[in-house]
């Protein structure tokens, strides 16, 4: 899991969303921003996780947060989730899981009895100045939005 912790400089990342745009933590300078790394596009869980944040964006907005989203899925597959749903948020297709790594959420994965390598589903929250406020790892997804706001 993440060795990085509250108060340590989030990584410096540069990928691109659904749409080709590259999209880097400089881009949010100023700005609070919301990284959660999610397992697979338009699963259960994901798009549960996914809806919940788009649903409270403009409640996110009002407070100074943007969002982002990140998978290891490709730009077609992140594009078909997102408009699906109509997400209001850029989804980074983490392919070659540049951003997944340097925020260290792969790893050895059980289910159903399987072990294998995947994403911890976790969340980041960043402030302005590049610096994680909060780390989420126990991702409630129905109420993920309570959990980030900390109502």
């Amino acid at each position: 899991m993440t060795q990085l912790k509250a108060g340590d400089q989030a990584p410096n990342f540069s990928a691109k969303d659904e749409q080709g745009n590259t999209i880097s933590l400089a881009d949010y300078k100023g700005k609070k921003l919301v990284v959660f790394f999610y397992p697979k596009a338009s699963t259960p869980g994901c798009t549960v996780e996914a809806c919940n944040l788009n649903d409270n964006y403009e409640r996110f907005q009002a407070l100074g947060y943007e969002i982002l989203g990140v998978s290891a899925d490709n730009a077609k597959r992140q594009s078909n989730f997102k408009n699906k749903y109509g997400f209001k948020y850029p989804l980074l297709a983490d392919e070659d899981k540049t951003v997944i790594e340097a925020f260290g959420v792969w790893g050895p994965k059980k289910f159903m009895g399987k072990e294998y390598d995947g994403i911890h589903r976790t969340t980041f929250v960043i402030d302005e100045n590049g610096i994680i406020e909060d780390i989420i790892t126990k991702v409630k997804t129905k109420e993920h939005t309570a959990q980030i706001l900390s109502e």
